[in-house]
Formats: structure tokens, sequence, C-alpha cells
């Protein structure tokens, strides 16, 4: 009951916004000024309406009892604090690389971490025999190329990703060994290892959405 996103909370728009952030939790806020990072035209969606990266819903977890919900429960924290970084995003701006010399964007982010969990969860723990996601363990596709034409297919593929890698592990043990370069792991360790890839990974996220928009405290 603690690690909660109230994806609904405190938005406003244009410059200078207010970061969604977990109850009881003070949020920054750094205005940019609309100056410092223009956004590119969006492109438009159905019925000439620009899409934009969708709102999560509220996610919430236990502090205590069992190893297996505290992890499970701040893994799904984790993922959804990603797309509330992307949330109210275009597509043109989740494909923006606003920190050069980095080559990172949020697109780019999102399509690396849908890669990840289908390595680790599906592929690593389960032994699905799935084809891997942009060029799988090592390779940069993920975050080459990346177009904004290709931004809501990639945040439906990390989602579905999501069901599918949960679904994969679900009548697994957290005892249960998952092999990777001559070590053996448990799944439990798996899970450790997840919620520190989206930790580190959603700090970066963190500094490209307000370099973007000015937005912070996600």
């Amino acid at each position: 009951m603690i690690f909660a996103i109230d994806a609904a909370s405190d938005r406003s728009d244009i410059c200078g916004k207010r970061g969604r952030r977990a109850p009881g939790v003070t949020g920054r806020t750094h205005p940019m000024g609309c100056g410092d990072a223009p956004p590119a035209a969006p492109a438009e969606h159905d019925g000439g309406v620009p899409w934009t990266s969708p709102t999560p819903a509220p996610v919430d977890g236990p502090v205590t009892g069992g190893d297996r919900a505290i992890l499970e429960g701040y893994l799904h924290w984790q993922r959804q604090t990603l797309l509330n970084i992307c949330s109210g995003l275009t597509a043109e701006q989740l494909a923006q690389r606003p920190l050069a010399p980095s080559g990172l964007s949020l697109l780019g982010l999102v399509r690396h971490l849908a890669k990840v969990e289908r390595i680790w969860l599906r592929q690593r723990a389960a032994g699905e025999a799935v084809e891997s996601l942009y060029g799988g363990p090592g390779a940069p596709d993920d975050f080459r190329d990346v177009v904004p034409d290709d931004a809501e297919g990639a945040i439906g593929e990390l989602q579905q990703e999501w069901r599918l890698a949960d679904a994969a592990v679900a009548e697994m043990s957290f005892d249960d060994p998952v092999e990777f370069r001559g070590e053996t792991w448990s799944l439990r360790m798996v899970y450790v290892h997840l919620i520190g890839e989206y930790a580190r990974h959603n700090g970066h996220a963190d500094l490209l959405r307000e370099h973007l928009d000015g937005v912070t405290g996600r």
C-alpha cells in the first residue's frame, strides 16, 4: 500500500508542468520555458487528433509479507513509472534525442525494456523459444532508427510483453534456477535484476522528459 502512482493527479499543461507523483511524496517542478525544447509538430491520429502516450492506471503493492508479492508489485510499479514518464507526449517527442551527444530517447528506452523483459522472463527463465526483439542481448537496434511512426506500436508492444512475461513465469517458483552465462540464478534474483534495470532507465527517462517539456517528479 505504499509505492502507489496516482496517474491522474497534479498535472497541468504547456510549460512549467508539475509531474504526477506517489501520494505523500513531494513532487519536484522545474519550469524550463517553452523555448528550451520546442516540440515537433505532432502527427495526426484517427480523426485528426494527435496520438499521445497513454496514462497508466494507478498501481500499488504490499510492503509486508512474502518476497514474491513484494517483488512482483515493485516491478509492476517500476513498469508503470516508465509509462507515467512518457504519458502525454506525442510520438515525435518520444522519438527525440534531446540530450546530445547521447543517443537516448524515450522511445528507445521503451523498446529496450520490452526486449529486456522478453530476454529475462520468457527466454531465460521460462525457456520459451520466442524470437528476440531488436537483435537480442547486446544488440543496439532498440536504440537505433527510432522514428515517430513506431511510437504507438512500441508502447503497445511493451505492455503486451509485460502480460506475456508475467504469464510465462506465473507457475514457476522463486527458487527455480535460471542459467545465465555459466552462473545459476534464481527467479527471485531475476526479479531483483529487472527492478534495478527499470530503476536505472527510469532515471534516464526522467532527465529526457524534463529536457523535452520541463515536467519532473514523475
